[in-house]
């Protein structure tokens, strides 16, 4: 068609002739998919058993750290496209935050972040979680699970992350600053005392705004969507049990997308070798 009429664009030709543009455009045939490795779609399978809300991305990465497989994402994804196993994402909307204030720290022991979560137990009611996370490896540092969610239970989470990260309930020189919610179990007095008593400064969010808080809330949302939502608890020792092993998972083997998909321990125990 550009041909016929000297120096025309297909565009120019088409509004000359009075043409669509689609028809005029060269149709190629569309190459069948590649076939698929049979063992890599059994591995892929049974990850996603395991771990059903992780992408292609955290897949890959536990197919080669676990499973020794010489596989890149562009693979795995392939394979999940084609079985329509991919995950889906939530529809983002946009929406006026607060600026400033993020949670993240330039080393460890810098910031913690604490706050509580609920999760039904069946016939013993509700556990109460506390946890407290490091917002520069992203580890669980502390953590009580108990069935009555109080400043004491808060506490006791509080002094696992003092003794595991120092040893004592009184570390000496620069200490973390201690981020939460304005929730009234970390407004009390006992709660604040407690700060005090391991030198441990509070600094609080401004009310409404979760997402300054979002390392220990995208943990909870990690721990719900991977945990306790694949399981329907009949009791809180079961829920305790269960809870606990996944946190130490999530310690120790859960590949982590900001550290690079490694877990926060061998995060932190990389930052440790580049200081030495």
């Amino acid at each position: 068609m550009t041909a016929a009429i000297e120096g025309a664009s297909e565009r120019r030709a088409c509004k000359i002739l009075g043409v669509p543009r689609s028809p005029a455009r060269p149709s190629f045939t569309q190459k069948s998919p590649a076939s698929l490795s049979g063992e890599l779609v059994e591995r892929i399978a049974l990850l996603i058993q395991s771990f059903p809300s992780y992408g292609y991305r955290r897949l890959s990465v536990l197919l080669r750290k676990w499973h020794g497989l010489k596989v890149n994402r562009k693979a795995v994804y392939r394979v999940l496209k084609l079985k329509g196993w991919m995950v889906h994402q939530r529809i983002w909307t946009p929406r006026p935050r607060v600026k400033g204030m993020v949670s993240r720290a330039a080393r460890s022991n810098e910031r913690w972040a604490m706050d509580l979560t609920h999760i039904p137990v069946g016939r013993d009611g509700w556990a109460h979680l506390a946890a407290v996370i490091d917002c520069h490896d992203r580890a669980i540092i502390g953590h009580e699970i108990s069935l009555r969610g109080r400043a004491k239970e808060a506490e006791r989470a509080l002094e696992d992350a003092c003794i595991l990260r120092f040893g004592t309930l009184r570390p000496k020189g620069s200490t973390p600053v201690l981020r939460s919610d304005n929730g009234l179990i970390f407004q009390s007095r006992r709660f604040r005392r407690a700060c005090r008593d391991y030198r441990l400064s509070q600094e609080f969010i401004t009310p409404y705004t979760p997402e300054q808080n979002g390392m220990i809330e995208r943990f909870f949302r990690s721990l719900k969507e991977e945990c306790t939502w694949l399981h329907n608890f009949q009791s809180f020792d079961e829920a305790k049990k269960t809870i606990s092993t996944w946190i130490r998972f999530y310690n120790e083997q859960r590949p982590h997308q900001s550290l690079g998909y490694l877990s926060p321990h061998e995060y932190r125990a990389q930052q440790r070798n580049k200081v030495a």
